[in-house]
Formats: C-alpha cells, sequence, structure tokens
C-alpha cells in the first residue's frame, strides 16, 4: 500500500499511534525469538550442550538482534509497514511518498536503537516537529503516515 496522496497532503502519525504499533511489533519480534529459541533449545537438548556459557549467551544475543533487526527493516523495505503498524494503519514512505529501500530502512533501523536507548528520548521530537518526524526519521529522511482503506 503506496500512499497516492501529494507529499504536501500526507497525514503524519503521533506519538500514540506509533507507540502502540512498535509496541505490538516488538511483541510480535520478541515472540517469533522466542519460538525459534525453544525450536533450537529443543534440538541442543537432544544433541548435547554448548559450552561455553558465554559463547552461548552471545549466540543467543547476536541471534535475537538479528532477527528483531530483520523483522523491522524487511517489513520496511518489502512493504513499508510492519505487521503492528499495518493494524495501526500507519505507513513509513520517504519525504516525497515513496517506498523505502532496504538501505534507507537500515538507516531508520540504526536510527530507532539510538531513539530507544535514552529512555525512548529520541521519539521526543514527535511532539514537536511539524510532520511528527522521531530521531530516526530524520537520519534516515522518512515519514510516518496515516493510510486509509481502499475500497
Amino acid at each position: 500500500m503506496v500512499a497516492t496522496a501529494a507529499p504536501s497532503r500526507l497525514v503524519t502519525a503521533g506519538i500514540a499511534t506509533r507507540g502502540t504499533a512498535l509496541a505490538i511489533d516488538a511483541a510480535f519480534a520478541n515472540l517469533i525469538c522466542l519460538v525459534l529459541g525453544a525450536l533450537i533449545g529443543l534440538v541442543t537438548s537432544l544433541v548435547g550442550d554448548l559450552r561455553p556459557q558465554w559463547l552461548v549467551a552471545l549466540l543467543a544475543a547476536a541471534g535475537w538482534a538479528m532477527i528483531v533487526g530483520g523483522y523491522f527493516a524487511l517489513f520496511w523495505a518489502a512493504t513499508g509497514q510492519t505487521p503492528g503498524m499495518r493494524l495501526m494503519r500507519l505507513q513509513v514512505v520517504t519525504y516525497s511518498g515513496g517506498r523505502v529501500h532496504f538501505f534507507r530502512a537500515l538507516i531508520r533501523l540504526g536510527g530507532l536503537v539510538l531513539s530507544i536507548i535514552p529512555l525512548f528520548a529520541g521519539f521526543l521530537p514527535v511532539l514537536f516537529d511539524d510532520r511528527r518526524r522521531a530521531l530516526h526519521d530524520w537520519l534516515a529522511r522518512t515519514l510516518v503516515i496515516h493510510v486509509t482503506p481502499s475500497g
């Protein structure tokens, strides 16, 4: 679903809808990690334990980061919407209203991490910016807009 309105007429999303979509997506992504971790745990319990424990923790953390990061970046690049954004009827677009490509999605993902680290302070600009952009939107030159259902 790509926005068809002119860029000046795009209706940007506020902090409440964006926060709700992010919470839904965090739950989905972590559920995926939980299921995959349980499957991997089942297989390793049948095969034998991996040692040392720090290696297990490192591999688990790297796997979690890859799954969660891939979840966001791939959905943004493929459809412009994560499942949480789709439920909230939101979409990520470029400033001109176009599609977000994978490299821009990676920049946005890095900015999202930077937005979250200082107690979600990177989202505060949404309250004051006329186009409701957070830190990761500034970095990736994107907007989060409301999408009206077609039909």
